[in-house]
C-alpha cells in the first residue's frame, strides 16, 4: 500500500510552481469546473455554508464562493493557502486556512462539502475515516460531492475510480448523481431523510 502524500510534498510541488495542475489553464480543468457547478446548481439552492476540502491555489473556491453564503476552504500546503488567500481576498464570505484532513476536520454543520481531487492522496483507511468525517459535519439534508481524475497514476495512494467504488460501497448518503467521463468522475451523495 502506498503512503499517505506528505504536507512537505505537496509544499516542494508549489515551490516549483505556483500552479503545479494547471487550475488556472488547464481546458480539462475548466470542462471540469464547469461540468460540477452544473451538478451543484441543478439543486436551485444556495449553501450556508460549505467546506472545499483541498481547494489548492483558489481556483475553483472563486467559482464555487458565489453559490455559498460561507466558504472554508481548507489545503495542507501553505504555499497554496498564500495563493489562495490572495486570489480570494474581494471574497468576504469566504474563509482559507491550513488543516490537515481528516484529522482537523473542522466542525459542522455543512450544507456542502466539496472533495475534488483529492481523496486519492490518501491511503483507503484514511480516505474511509475522511468519508466518515464529512458525514458526521454534514447537515440534515446536505450533500457530498466527489470529483477525481481517473487515468492512472503510480505516484497516489488510490486511484480515482477507486475512491469512487469506495464511496459508493461505504457512503451512509444517498448517491444522487453520477458522471462519468474519460478523464474524469463525479458522485453526489446526498443526506436524504
Amino acid at each position: 500500500m502506498r503512503e499517505r502524500l506528505s504536507r512537505e510534498y505537496f509544499d516542494e510541488l508549489y515551490a516549483r510552481s505556483r500552479d503545479p495542475w494547471g487550475f488556472e489553464t488547464s481546458e480539462y480543468e475548466r470542462d471540469k469546473y464547469e461540468r460540477t457547478l452544473n451538478v451543484l446548481a441543478l439543486r436551485q439552492r444556495s449553501y450556508r455554508r460549505a467546506l472545499e476540502v483541498g481547494c489548492s491555489i483558489g481556483v475553483f473556491t472563486a467559482m464555487l464562493a458565489p453559490l455559498c453564503d460561507e466558504l472554508l476552504a481548507v489545503d495542507v500546503s501553505e504555499k497554496a493557502i498564500a495563493v489562495a488567500r490572495q486570489r480570494l481576498a474581494d471574497f468576504p464570505n469566504v474563509r482559507v486556512e491550513l488543516r490537515t484532513l481528516p484529522e482537523e476536520t473542522p466542525q459542522g454543520p455543512f450544507d456542502l462539502v466539496v472533495a475534488s481531487e483529492v481523496l486519492y492522496y490518501w491511503p483507503e483507511d484514511v480516505m474511509l475515516s475522511a468519508l466518515r468525517r464529512f458525514e458526521e459535519v454534514l447537515a440534515p439534508g446536505g450533500s457530498l460531492l466527489a470529483v477525481h481524475w481517473r487515468k492512472e497514476t503510480k505516484t497516489y495512494p488510490l486511484q480515482g475510480d477507486e475512491v469512487h467504488d469506495l464511496l459508493l460501497e461505504h457512503a451512509r448518503l444517498a448517491n444522487t448523481t453520477t458522471i462519468i467521463e474519460a478523464e474524469y468522475r463525479l458522485d453526489l451523495f446526498e443526506d436524504k431523510p
